[in-house]
């Protein structure tokens, strides 16, 4: 068995057979054997000189095709994963994939086209790291939950962060084993993982309940990726406005720049108590800044022109993630991080979801309406948080009044009473109408009984209220027939907007939010003046 040289990087010891495409481990970078065959057989001194030149002609291409496949992309759970490729028998063994049970496919939303959304999870799990982490042997919590979605043609990406604290219902889920697992009516985020056995499909499903958005892929990351990773990029930046020193999270810190890893890395992303109000909210934009800065470590030249630090950070994150079994390999993860790794940085956006206080607990949070719902709404319709995006123009026959979608009548939605019955014949698409109207100003808007099944949508009106069901229909680009007047209907009553079979389809431009919420706290992924307060 050949020994390795522990002077030689790891990732210098693999080329490219040319006669068969293959890679293989470069016997000339095993020193040992070198020096017996020179003190068998001494070679000139031109032919050395020759040879260095050739191993350094290698190394060039080497780091040409590791630059090429590296993927450095967006989602730094991943993008070191693209260096991996042409180890794929060592990388691929130390993934850890799960196949998720996501129940019957038409309830779940609709795909935005080829837009990504990877629901990323980092566990508060204490499994093997001891006392000093807090709950010896703790199986974990949905602690960190990032939604990344990158856009379908990979110009943008949006980042959005769940906290732990939301009060949200947690649909009733399947183990991997078969187990059903019963779902709350109202309970923690943090307990959609790891809480009566869930699994990460059990987060996924109700990322999707509370969001509207459709989840493609998740991966999962525990406290020892944070260490791992960050040190396998050499540290990466981070700042802080004032001395730091959290006993809690155990970092101590002076005010301003530094380069962390490790243990470090890991007490900075866990830090509240500290910063802010001491909150999860406060916690949250420090995580913001690490994985940007990481992020800009990554897609850097000092990282993508190194062999030995894609190395690094492929064996590390390959070891730190779970994924769903839709991408647990080392090719698919490749394909996924080259694809992400288009996005630039000056287009990726974090933003935290809107929340309020809790009214019945003060240590809870609950959706921020309709902020949250117009924030879901733009994911889901694929629109960007980093600029304003132009609405679309009307066609002919929306801005005559036609046939098709009815021109809108100038009409204040906030006084427009709306009540939105489900008759799509799939539970839940109730409220996530509701979301969408008020986000588009339909502040009075308000679910009411199922209805009997109908095949598409429709708002009925009492009399007198024909431009206000105008106005609706228009926003939801229903077309002009979707609209008809109930004379049993109170005259003083509410448009009544039944969601049909065609409510489940990918929302329609015209349905889609073209501005963020106002307030929004956001984090630019290649702002470098981000300070901790």
């Amino acid at each position: 068995m050949q020994q390795e040289n522990p002077e030689v990087d790891p990732a210098d010891r693999w080329v490219r057979d040319p006669e068969t495409g293959q890679y293989r481990l470069d016997p000339s970078t095993d020193i040992p054997a070198q020096r017996r065959r020179a003190a068998a057989k001494p070679a000139a001194e031109g032919r050395r000189a020759a040879q260095r030149r050739a191993a350094a002609a290698k190394r060039t291409r080497r780091r040409r095709v590791l630059k090429w496949t590296a993927g450095a992309g967006a989602l730094v759970m991943v993008a070191g994963c693209g260096g991996a490729y042409y180890l794929y028998q060592r990388f691929n063994s130390n993934l850890t994939s799960v196949k998720v049970q996501l129940g019957d496919e038409a309830e779940r939303p609709k795909a935005a086209g080829d837009a990504l959304n990877i629901l990323v999870l980092g566990t508060d799990s204490r499994q093997g790291l001891g006392r000093e982490y807090g709950d010896e042997g703790s199986t974990g919590h949905a602690d960190t939950t990032l939604l990344f979605h990158i856009a379908k043609d990979r110009s943008n990406a949006t980042v959005i962060s769940i906290p732990r604290d939301l009060m949200v219902p947690i649909p009733e889920c399947q183990s991997a084993d078969g187990k059903k697992i019963p779902g709350a009516a109202r309970d923690m985020f943090n307990n959609s993982l790891g809480q009566e056995g869930r699994d990460p499909g059990c987060t996924w499903k109700t990322v999707e309940k509370v969001t509207g958005i459709r989840v493609d892929h998740f991966v999962e990351v525990n406290f020892e990726a944070v260490k791992s990773l960050s040190t396998a990029v050499g540290g990466v930046e981070v700042c802080v406005a004032k001395d730091i020193n959290d006993s809690g999270s155990h970092l101590r810190m002076s005010k301003g720049r530094h380069v962390i890893q490790g243990d470090d890395a890991l007490a900075f992303v866990r830090t509240r108590h500290a910063v802010g109000l001491g909150g999860d909210l406060t916690r949250i934009p420090l995580q913001q800044q690490f994985i940007s800065s990481m992020i800009r470590k990554i897609k850097s030249d000092d990282t993508l022109t190194s062999p030995g630090k894609l190395y690094r950070l492929a064996d590390a994150a390959t070891k730190a993630l779970t994924v769903d079994s839709g991408i647990g390999s080392v090719d698919r993860l490749k394909d996924l991080a080259l694809d992400i790794s288009k996005v630039d940085t000056r287009n990726i956006t974090f933003a935290t979801v809107p929340v309020l206080d809790d009214p019945k607990d003060e240590n809870r949070l609950v959706l921020k309406q309709p902020d949250a719902g117009q924030l879901f709404s733009m994911i889901a319709g694929d629109r960007s948080l980093t600029e304003p995006a132009a609405a679309p123009a009307p066609a002919a026959s929306e801005a005559t009044g036609a046939a098709g979608t009815p021109a809108a009548p100038t009409v204040d939605p906030k006084g427009v009473r709306v009540t939105v019955r489900n008759g799509s014949g799939t539970a839940g698409q109730a409220q996530p109408a509701v979301d969408r109207l008020r986000a588009k100003g339909f502040t009075k808007a308000a679910t009411g009984p199922n209805a009997p099944a109908a095949a598409t949508s429709s708002v009925s009106y009492p009399a007198g209220q024909e431009a206000e069901a105008g106005a609706l229909a228009a926003a939801l680009g229903l077309p002009g027939d979707a609209v008809r007047p109930d004379p049993k209907a109170d005259p003083k009553g509410p448009l009544v907007l039944v969601l049909g079979k065609d409510v489940l389809a990918a929302p329609t431009p015209s349905a889609v939010p073209t501005e963020a919420p106002k307030d929004l706290q956001r984090v630019q992924a290649d702002d470098t003046d981000v300070c901790a307060k």
